[in-house]
């Protein structure tokens, strides 16, 4: 509970700053491309926060190529936030997808729903990536390969085996 207390003291102090990503470039493109109607989460406070349930919301051809471990896949287009449902309403919630535009807009459905720790991974699965966290495919195996979305947005996916 201290420690919970802690981190959301620090989370609250950082937010005000803003979420971060390494690249200065890709920053500038976040801070354009987000409307900033949910609180963001960068992968570094991602990894702290305890028991949090890790949201996928990009396409099953992507979710298929690689995802955050245990993450529940709700979509984008076709949205299913059914898989929330047995998910406690105050457990905190990281949605993402390639870059964080559409996870943001699921983001603010869910937070519509009555959850009340709602973040929205800041520079999404590619930042995660980027800072050498682990994705794994279908079967639960660890792998390198993101489905980097397209051509374009996948120039910010600078690490792993691109998947188009």
């Amino acid at each position: 509970m201290k420690n919970n207390f802690a981190f959301l003291f620090l989370f609250s102090i950082n937010t005000l700053i803003m979420a971060q990503v390494e690249s200065k470039t890709y920053q500038v493109l976040l801070n354009g491309l987000l409307s900033h109607t949910v609180d963001e989460i960068s992968v570094q406070e991602a990894i702290e926060l305890e028991n949090a349930v890790f949201v996928d919301s990009r396409e099953m051809r992507e979710y298929e190529v690689s995802h955050i471990s245990n993450a529940l896949f709700v979509g984008y287009d076709s949205l299913d936030l059914s898989p929330l449902q047995k998910v406690d309403k105050n457990k905190p919630i990281i949605i993402y997808c390639s870059v964080g535009y559409r996870s943001e807009k699921v983001a603010e459905k869910i937070k519509a729903l009555g959850f009340t720790q709602v973040y929205n991974l800041y520079g999404g699965i590619f930042e995660w990536k980027n800072q050498n966290y682990p994705v794994v495919d279908l079967e639960g195996k660890e792998t390198n390969q993101v489905h980097a979305y397209n051509r374009v947005w996948g120039i910010w996916l600078n690490k792993g085996e691109k998947v188009y």
